[in-house]
């Protein structure tokens, strides 16, 4: 069950040797070759391996990796667009064939009927991504490592991990479970599948669970809710032992009343589930916390005399009161900062609290104040919760002095290099510069499911190619028993110059541009066997005459949100030669990404064609009230995310191993004579998620 999960992680999977009769040399030469139409290859090692594999066993390995890289890459479903010659059929077509097309398959639902013509094979070679030969136990770390992020993790790390404890046996739980989980929201989505699995010791897990929070996650978790508690969740019936388990962590915690109170409703509604005053007795802290918030016992609160203060400007009593939580301290820094004459007094309790301060804090404090100064107008912000959305509004922060910012950003590097400095040392360090265009992993759980695991607003290099090739495919059926009715996903793209002001969209309603080499293969508004769209759009005609900025987007025309979908994904291919081969072609797919968010728009990528880089975005926005919902009625969100994604402000890669390395290591300009390297195609790289979240945000 580790096959997939490791091959999509790291592209390496586990060979298990068997005695008996070695596979044959033409049986192996035709499994590297079909791989190799998907994108992939061994690796000589991997090779070697397989090579001793018995022929039955071989078959059974070769056949479940086919299978796992067809979905990785999309290869798994037919694709038939509506004009099967695309593109140079939709450039050829006349307007009036494009509109009585469109009319018939709107009508009746079919498509056109065209003559089969044969397509020239592929004309061009894809760089070919290695798989390499693993171990369950490298496996067992990568889960280790996510289990002990710094940081909130994705659904899918979290289905990895819960397939992981599920099959684990209890020797091989025992080294993949570490002593403390950090981050609360792991530690109770772990803690729960534990307790799901009947594989934890109700003991045990009391070193996961903390604070009344902590409790509350673990308690979601068991209902198979949200941990982040974004979104209310419907408690599921527990047993009595369950109940006394729940309560006796929550009578172990301090200090109780105030932390529920920040959940107030929700401990309440769970509290009608637990029955604590049938325990009154033996967990008496819990009736009579139970009893203030189902009462409405007035209650002091932190939180509630730390907002006083500031609405009172009560300087002095908020530094006594911050320094007490240095987490608050650090989230509060520029308010305070702004609103007092004696910033150098508040920057001089920052620094005698900033220890206590977790890492990811501090990196994204440092990084906020490195930037402060700057003229941006936009400020984004990404809300908790499960859907990947964001919130943008005019940039109205009063200013803040540069040497203010500066004496900031040196307290949080010193401190941050001081903790470094414990870790094992790296030696001879050698950081890739291209390394400051990826994004510090901090915050994982709106995350989609895709090929490459890439962090939010990171801008990656495009590869080598002129047209760009967009693709989607859907599928409409039963949801949990739920008929999802007819489902029309609508796949356009839209075009900006430098400045974002629009210039031409491509979707349905306009099939090819008059201006550029740009074209869509067809609307198709029905989709019981699946359905698909592609865009192609060249890169050289579009910047010729002024575009720069594409923002890729989804749109749900018939309004059904993607996560009640049986199935739907993005994609995109980068087309040396657009004509020859299939329309989708496996090995040219440089990224996919499959849509579950809770929406009916998505903008999976934004494309800077002038720097030929990717905006890694991965956003969803909610259905504009006021148009039909397609790319018109979308062009100013469009603009704002395009404008705000572009201008993102968050703690790069290359600025965190630059301090490890300054902490524990010699930075070298030389690979070769590196001991450790940090890089975009070697040694840690910004795809190692899991290690970077374990292993360098401590």
């Amino acid at each position: 069950m580790i096959q997939g999960m490791y091959l999509r992680r790291k592209n390496k999977v586990v060979v298990e040797r068997l005695s008996g009769n070695p596979v044959s040399k033409a049986w192996l030469a035709t499994a590297s070759k079909n791989i190799e139409s998907l994108g992939y290859r061994f690796s000589p090692r991997l090779i070697s391996e397989v090579s001793t594999m018995p022929s039955e066993a071989f078959a059974v390995f070769y056949n479940e990796l086919i299978v796992h890289l067809n979905e990785m890459v999309g290869a798994h479903v037919e694709y038939r667009p509506m004009y099967p010659g695309f593109p140079a059929q939709v450039m050829e077509e006349s307007e009036a064939d494009l509109y009585l097309n469109a009319l018939y398959h709107y009508f009746t639902l079919d498509l056109p009927l065209y003559d089969s013509k044969s397509r020239q094979p592929l004309a061009e070679e894809s760089p070919l991504k290695v798989i390499d030969l693993g171990t369950k136990a490298e496996f067992h770390v990568l889960i280790h490592q996510l289990m002990q992020a710094k940081s909130s993790i994705s659904e899918t790390d979290k289905t990895d991990i819960d397939k992981t404890i599920q099959q684990a046996g209890a020797e091989e739980l025992s080294e993949i479970l570490p002593a403390e989980i950090p981050f609360k929201e792991n530690a109770a989505f772990v803690a729960g599948s534990l307790l799901k699995h009947r594989k934890a010791d109700p003991k045990a897990i009391g070193r996961y669970i903390k604070t009344a929070t902590d409790v509350l996650r673990l308690a979601v978790a068991w209902s198979d809710g949200d941990v982040s508690l974004a979104e209310a969740t419907r408690f599921r019936k527990f047993t009595r032992p369950e109940r006394k388990l729940l309560l006796a962590l929550l009578e172990q915690c301090y200090p109780i009343t105030e932390d529920m109170l920040r959940f107030k409703q929700r401990w309440i509604r769970l509290g009608e589930i637990l029955h604590p005053s049938e325990y009154k007795n033996r967990f008496s802290r819990c009736h009579e916390a139970f009893d203030i918030l189902r009462n409405h016992k007035p209650f002091p609160t932190y939180g509630g005399s730390v907002e006083l203060a500031f609405q009172w400007k009560q300087v002095w009593s908020l530094i006594d009161l911050l320094m007490q939580r240095p987490g608050e301290f650090a989230r509060r820094l520029d308010q305070l900062t702004r609103m007092t004459e004696h910033a150098d007094y508040v920057i001089l309790a920052f620094e005698e609290v900033v220890h206590e301060i977790s890492t990811p804090v501090l990196l994204q404090v440092k990084c906020h104040f490195v930037h402060r100064t700057e003229f941006r107008g936009l400020r984004t912000f990404f809300p908790k919760g499960n859907v990947a959305k964001a919130f943008v509004i005019p940039n109205a922060l009063p200013e803040i002095p540069g040497e203010v910012c500066k004496s900031i950003v040196d307290v949080c590097e010193h401190e941050l290099i001081r903790r470094f400095s414990v870790l094992p040392p790296l030696g001879k360090t050698f950081i890739d510069q291209r390394l400051s265009t990826y994004l510090v992993p901090f915050s994982q759980r709106s995350a989609s499911k895709a090929l490459r695991t890439i962090v939010r607003g990171s801008r990656v290099p495009m590869p080598k190619g002129d047209t760009v090739r967009f693709f989607n495919w859907w599928k409409e059926g039963e949801v949990d028993g739920q008929p999802t009715g007819r489902v029309d996903i609508d796949l356009s793209a839209v075009l900006y110059d430098r400045k974002w002001n629009y210039i031409e969209h491509i979707s349905y309603t306009n099939l090819r541009s008059s201006k550029y080499l740009a074209v869509h293969s067809g609307d198709i508004v029905s989709a019981p066997s699946g359905a698909c769209e592609f865009i192609d759009l060249h890169i050289p005609s579009i910047v010729e005459y002024g575009g720069r900025y594409v923002v890729a987007a989804l749109q749900a025309y018939t309004a059904q949100p993607f996560c009640d979908l049986p199935e739907c994904f993005a994609g995109w291919m980068m087309r040396r030669k657009p004509g020859s081969g299939e329309i989708f072609e496996p090995s040219t797919v440089v990224d996919k990404i499959d849509l579950t968010a809770n929406t009916t728009i998505a903008i999976p990528v934004i494309m800077d064609l002038a720097e030929r880089v990717i905006i890694w975005s991965d956003l969803a926005l909610t259905r504009h009230p006021d148009y039909n919902n397609n790319v018109e009625g979308n062009k100013r969100g469009m603009s704002l995310m395009g404008q705000a994604m572009s201008g993102l402000r968050k703690p790069d890669l290359h600025d965190l191993f630059r301090l490890h390395a300054m902490a524990r290591g010699e930075i070298v300009d030389d690979r070769e004579q590196a001991e450790s390297i940090f890089a975009v195609d070697g040694g840690v790289t910004p795809f190692d998620i899991e290690e970077i979240m374990g292993e360098y945000l401590v």
